[in-house]
């Protein structure tokens, strides 16, 4: 059977750090990119006889996100212990929480070529991430050094059901969850820093089939981009596998980004190997009602409604709302901008075309932007009555990003308002007529191509401040048109 006979399926294990400013069960600082075992102390390192104490934000957040992808939020979790060793887990477990998760069964909807889709949200838990190790083959005899600043700060782990059937999907999923995590204020969304990061579970079965395949885990897939490639070569190497009279092992493997495929990494273990336990240091994790009613009021209004009403509302086409949506300061600049104009869709316009290359190119992060919507309304004002061209418009916007100066100003001083005067646009208009009289008999001929020429050549006269909508209004009067 080729591939094409073949459904895959994928589940996806997300783990997002969570933006607090301390650990989850000690006070050291979350920072990123600090010297290597700087942010430590005797409970993250697992030192004898100290006691952890959790972070009340990190409940929060979990219940915060919860709420929002729909869950239950149980009243009671537990914690335990996830028995393995590794050089970078200086206690030789990890605390986490297994049978009993602080939220169960949620959802997320997401869109597909066949229209909107719900994946199964399976538990959301709590834990302590590891460390690092850095391995350094180019040492003489070969280092590896571990740096602890990461042990212990908060993640939480999202599971989803098996409900994913091609990488395209799983991409949606995992773009469509973190801009959830990151319009709740709960997690930064960054892949590369690997604060947000994901292991797939990956099978294939025959088409038609009810009965799941063998599972690999792939991990710590950290860009959109490896995901779909890892799960992809994935599939094709398990087909691979069956035709041949093979059978699937139940492993783990990594994503040689170099080279293109997947490499086993170890066998994959079961709960059982990892001797799980209450963690008696712990006690359960209770959620009251009013933390969970704080948490519910406090949820903003979520990237994939604020889409759907920007179409309703603004008139924008989903493609613009959805560019609009993906972070939450552009969105909410957006609206404010909004306020200050008339039409919409040419404020859209402006953000996903000047002003997003004036971001782009300067690096500059929309909150240090100098000049205010209310400015920005103005400048897109002046353009609609005429008075500057669109060209103009954007050197203004360019001088307004720069400076924050009011486009008024900047019209002013740069000399950029263009010639609305009736009178004045047609005295050159006769001007250029009467100097290209014989390109004016080709046009009456029936050579309408010549129309340019003429607009050009006025434009050119005015040195580009001539009104477009005058210049070409008086053209086709005086040419008969």
């Amino acid at each position: 059977m080729p591939l094409s006979d073949f459904q895959t399926v994928i589940g996806l294990e997300v783990h997002a750090q969570l933006l607090t400013q301390s650990k989850i069960f000690c006070g050291c600082s979350t920072a990123f990119g600090a010297e290597p075992n700087h942010h430590t102390c005797p409970v993250c390192l697992g030192m004898p006889g100290v006691l952890p104490v959790l972070n009340q934000r990190v409940v929060e957040y979990a219940v915060r996100t919860g709420l929002a992808l729909r869950c239950t939020v149980k009243p009671t979790s537990v914690w335990s212990r996830k028995n393995y060793f590794y050089p970078d887990l200086p206690k030789g477990y990890q605390i986490t929480q297994y049978d009993q998760p602080i939220c169960e069964w949620g959802e997320l909807v997401i869109d597909t070529p066949l229209g909107e889709k719900t994946v199964r949200v399976r538990r959301i838990h709590l834990e302590e991430d590891a460390g690092k190790s850095v391995h350094d083959a180019s040492a003489s005899a070969g280092q590896s050094l571990v740096d602890l600043n990461r042990a212990g700060v908060p993640l939480m782990e999202i599971v989803s059901e098996p409900d994913l059937r091609d990488a395209d999907e799983a991409v949606e999923y995992l773009k469509a969850l973190r801009d959830v995590l990151v319009y709740l204020g709960v997690n930064d969304g960054n892949l590369e820093e690997g604060s947000f990061r994901c292991d797939a579970n990956v099978s294939v079965m025959p088409k038609g089939s009810t009965t799941y395949g063998q599972r690999c885990e792939l991990k710590n897939l950290n860009s959109f981009r490896f995901l779909k490639q890892a799960i992809e070569y994935e599939a094709a190497r398990q087909v691979d596998v069956i035709e041949s009279g093979g059978k699937v092992d139940q492993e783990t493997r990594l994503w040689d980004v170099n080279k293109g495929v997947t490499r086993s990494m170890r066998s994959k273990e079961d709960a059982h190997d990892y001797r799980y336990f209450p963690e008696p240091d712990l006690p359960p994790l209770r959620v009251s009602d009013a933390l969970r009613d704080t948490q519910r009021q406090s949820l903003p209004e979520l990237p994939r409604a604020k889409r759907t009403r920007f179409m309703s509302e603004y008139g924008l086409p989903a493609y613009d709302a959805r560019i609009l949506t993906a972070e939450r300061p552009l969105a909410d600049f957006f609206e404010a901008c909004a306020k200050h104009v008339s039409d919409a869709k040419k404020l859209s316009n402006w953000f996903l075309g000047e002003l997003s290359r004036l971001l782009k190119e300067e690096g500059t992060p929309l909150s240090a932007l100098r000049f205010t919507p209310a400015q920005l309304g103005e400048l897109l004002a002046t353009v609609e009555k005429g008075t500057v061209s669109a060209n103009a418009a954007k050197d203004v916007l360019g001088e307004m990003f720069r400076t924050g100066r009011a486009p008024a100003d900047i019209i002013a001083e740069k000399g950029l308002a263009q010639v609305s005067d009736v009178g004045a646009v047609e005295a050159v208009v006769d001007d250029i007529l009467a100097k290209n009289a014989g390109e004016v008999e080709k046009y009456k001929a029936g050579k309408k191509s010549v129309y340019g020429f003429f607009v050009g050549q006025v434009m050119k006269a005015m040195k580009g401040k001539g009104n477009p909508g005058l210049v070409n209004e008086l053209l086709k009067k005086k040419l008969g048109d």
